[in-house]
């Protein structure tokens, strides 16, 4: 006789793993950010965002106390994922100073310029008088790895004798609104700018910046 074997035991679903988890959060992000973009802050809820990425809404408050607290995580979320990673921004170096420059302001602006960056933008704007923060995250993240490549540049050549600048960073932050905050307001707008007028605007402004940084 053959003996009777008992059923297997019922196979139960473990913890998710770390990366699991961390893939689950983004998902969440990605989701939320979607909502505040299409809706505004006022017209995205809680309710909607879980049911769409098939999370309950206590699961989402585990993470984020509050729809305040999961649109600053949000925002910082997608600006993360639209920057200029190091190795990026390091690349924009030329053999001239000049282009460099205008490779720089090229980058911010393409960064604005791919999809959903006008979006973001427009929601920080928007969003911004009461979450005035939710500014500083997007310079810190998104501008001033570039303002500090930039500075860098500009200390060396006024070291060199090419350039006449006392604060570098502070030149840097004056060429990042001089030189690519007009193009970057159009397409935040809602406007259209072709790409020669964009490449116009830009070289314009460099050479004005670089005229005022000239040594007397």
């Amino acid at each position: 006789m053959f003996e009777r074997s008992l059923p297997a035991a019922p196979v139960r679903a473990g913890r998710p793993t770390r990366e699991q988890a961390q893939a689950r959060h983004a998902a969440l992000l990605d989701c939320a950010l979607q909502h505040f973009l299409e809706k505004g802050y006022d017209g995205a809820t809680i309710e909607a965002i879980a049911a769409d990425v098939n999370m309950t809404k206590r699961t989402v408050y585990a993470r984020h106390p509050d729809k305040a607290a999961l649109f600053r995580a949000a925002i910082r979320h997608g600006t993360e994922a639209r920057a200029a990673p190091a190795h990026v921004i390091a690349g924009t170096r030329r053999e001239t100073l000049k282009d460099t420059l205008i490779a720089i302001a090229m980058l911010r602006i393409a960064l604005v310029s791919q999809p959903g960056g006008a979006e973001l933008q427009r929601l920080i704007n928007t969003e911004a008088y009461r979450f005035p923060d939710i500014f500083q995250t997007y310079y810190e993240i998104a501008a001033l790895p570039s303002v500090r490549f930039l500075a860098e540049i500009l200390e060396n050549e006024t070291e060199a004798g090419r350039l006449a600048i006392e604060d570098a960073i502070l030149a840097a932050n004056v060429f990042i609104s001089m030189v690519v905050s007009g193009p970057v307001r159009f397409i935040v707008a809602g406007n259209s700018l072709a790409d020669e007028d964009v490449d116009r605007r830009v070289r314009f402004a460099v050479d004005l910046f670089l005229k005022g940084a000239e040594p007397r």
